[in-house]
């Protein structure tokens, strides 16, 4: 615990801050630029562009090797990597465009040769008697041990460069992102926005290898932003939380890391970001699981005493348990089942109110009602006084109001 709070705050040494700093730019990047691909649906392309980066990573090797140099240039090798993943994803692009193929079967394709061709090079590069290859296998997934200054440097140039993308084109990619037809009758170039959030996708993919590797970069890019729909409806939000997950993941991962040097920082970043998944998954206001049960049980108890109401009123005997429970919990009988004065007066007025439904539904009114009334909603909530004086009138006085 000592060593992790020493890494959190900033104390475990020069490396150790560095790696802090220069993942949690990352994952503010990740978050930032993984919500448009996941609102758009296009999760896998992040996982073609990852993958395709190894072949770019190895060629990038040999250039800069056959040019005299030990090949170990951080800024080289993500040149390269950067070529290889974009031309996989114009690739990609040209199959969809130009062919048959749905978009995934073309990812796929694409995807598999690719790695497969990086897989091959990288034997060669292992075997070259030439340069500094050893470790370079490391951006499989990711290695931050003896990260330098320019490096870090050049990770958070390429990071704000992302997040200034990202903000000069927020509004046409959200429009793309759930309405492609309606952007593209607004003026937006619709191809255009699509190639632009791939390009953020290949800048984070390339700053990321670094960090936490081709394999493991993905998650970086979509974790946070299924997260972060948990919490929110709205765009800007959705990306705001899914940017301060994606710090918070690389922040928290990277700490984690220092004091356990023997685990890889990419590992854990992603560990700490599914970590937070969880607690979205399971805790989110709107959307999470323990929001929903407990709406669950709140609409069934809610179906219980109103079925429970109906029965008093007609004197139909209730041999459900929890319907018995629940008209105990709010005082409309007693425990030997017998119904309490309170329980008979609301218990007429439930009657009343179906009643007024019934004549609502001759009115023709059903048009009125849509999306308005399950059944279980106070009538009062939906039609106006005058409507309802109407539907009184309706009745013609065969159901009295009990108070």
């Amino acid at each position: 615990m000592e060593n992790f709070l020493s890494a959190l705050f900033l104390q475990s040494g020069y490396n150790s801050a560095l790696v802090a700093i220069g993942a949690a730019l990352l994952g503010i990047a990740a978050g930032g630029a993984g919500t448009f691909i996941f609102l758009r649906k296009r999760a896998l392309v992040s996982d073609a562009a990852a993958h395709a980066t190894l072949p770019g990573i190895c060629l990038a090797f040999m250039t800069m090797v056959a040019l005299g140099g030990d090949g170990r240039s951080l800024a080289g090798l993500m040149a390269g990597s950067a070529i290889s993943a974009a031309a996989a994803l114009v690739l990609v692009d040209w199959i969809v465009r130009e062919t048959r193929l749905p978009e995934d079967a073309a990812i796929g394709a694409v995807l598999s040769v690719f790695f497969g061709f990086g897989i091959v090079l990288m034997t060669v590069v292992q075997n070259m008697t030439a340069g500094r290859q050893a470790g370079l296998e490391s951006f499989l997934l990711g290695s931050t041990a003896g990260m330098l200054f320019n490096e870090a440097v050049t990770i958070a140039i390429a990071g704000a460069a992302a997040g200034a993308v990202l903000f000069l084109l927020y509004r046409p990619m959200t429009l793309v992102a759930f309405d492609p037809e309606f952007a593209a009758t607004t003026g937006i170039p619709v191809r255009a926005t699509d190639l632009a959030t791939m390009g953020l996708v290949l800048v984070v993919t390339v700053i990321g290898l670094k960090v936490v590797g081709l394999v493991l970069i993905v998650a970086m890019l979509i974790i946070p932003a299924v997260a972060a729909r948990f919490w929110t409806e709205r765009v800007d939000r959705v990306v705001l939380i899914a940017s301060l997950m994606g710090g918070v993941s690389g922040y928290l991962g990277a700490a984690l890391s220092a004091a356990h040097p023997q685990v890889p920082t990419g590992a854990v970043i992603v560990l700490v970001a599914f970590s937070l998944f969880v607690v979205s998954l399971l805790l989110a206001p709107a959307r999470g699981v323990v929001a929903s049960v407990f709406r669950h049980l709140r609409f069934q108890r809610r179906v219980h005493l109103r079925q429970g109401l109906l029965a008093l009123a007609r004197d139909e005997p209730i041999f459900d348990r929890l319907t018995l429970k629940v008209l105990r919990g709010e005082g409309y009988i007693r425990g030997d089942g017998v119904a309490t004065l309170q329980g008979r007066a609301t218990a007429a007025n439930a009657l009343r109110d179906e009643a007024r439904w019934e004549v609502a539904r001759e009115m023709h009114l059903e048009g009125s009602l849509s999306g308005r009334f399950d059944g279980l909603n106070a009538i009062e909530d939906v039609f106006t006084p005058d409507e309802i004086r109407e539907l009184d009138r309706q009745l013609g006085g065969r159901i009295a109001v009990v108070s």
